[in-house]
């Protein structure tokens, strides 16, 4: 119905009278869902049914599952279909089990970082890590910050030129995080593409070898 409106409202917009040829109604498909093979730690699951999570999708059961099994995931649905949530629950299940693990997110902006910050803090503060676990990781960190963030910070969200020009060159500085280094999360994985995809690709495997 608010759709329907909204769309009726543009259609009556100056700058978009006329423009307009052609609306794509995509019907609703019933949910699927599944149960995992072991229950999430009980604090993971409490926070998800105070944020009114009460079942995971069939998809998210299936990367929680392969992920436990120390196996590589590719997660591919449709968009707003709960694919962040797959990798979240990984990585902070596995940080409640064991204090000492950390994870490494990428995105291919410093945008959708600050985003998906705000989305993860949201999901896991102050219940399951604490404030300034989860941190951002980019050309505008404080210098004043970084010290602190390579010796506390537990899910680093940074992009791959950061990873680069800024972590790996610095390695040594990053010890510690890259001994409890559990999960690499490459996030828009189908943007890195041609000599793009190439470069990141290369940069994973820099990660690896001094992993």
């Amino acid at each position: 119905m608010y759709v329907d409106s909204f769309l009726h409202h543009l259609t009556k917009l100056p700058d978009y009278k006329g423009q307009i040829v052609h609306i794509q109604r995509i019907p609703p498909r019933a949910s699927d869902f599944g149960e995992l093979d072991t229950a999430l730690h009980p604090v993971l699951q409490s926070r998800l049914e105070s944020l009114g999570i009460s079942s995971l999708y069939t998809h998210q059961v299936q990367a929680l599952n392969t992920a436990r099994c120390g196996r590589n995931v590719m997660v591919d649905t449709a968009s707003a279909s709960g694919k962040t949530l797959c990798y979240n629950l990984a990585v902070l299940e596995v940080i409640l089990s064991d204090r000492s693990s950390r994870a490494l997110y990428l995105f291919p902006t410093k945008a959708l970082a600050q985003d998906q910050l705000r989305s993860l803090n949201h999901l896991a503060c102050p219940d399951v890590i604490s404030p300034g676990d989860c941190v951002t990781f980019d050309g505008d960190t404080p210098q004043s910050e970084r010290a602190k963030i390579k010796r506390r910070a537990r899910i680093v969200l940074t992009n791959p030129d950061m990873l680069h020009l800024g972590i790996l060159p610095n390695h040594k500085s990053w010890s510690r995080f890259f001994r409890g280094l559990k999960y690499v999360v490459i996030d828009e994985a189908h943007v890195y593409r041609g000599v793009f995809g190439s470069h990141v690709a290369n940069i994973i495997r820099r990660l690896r070898r001094i992993c």
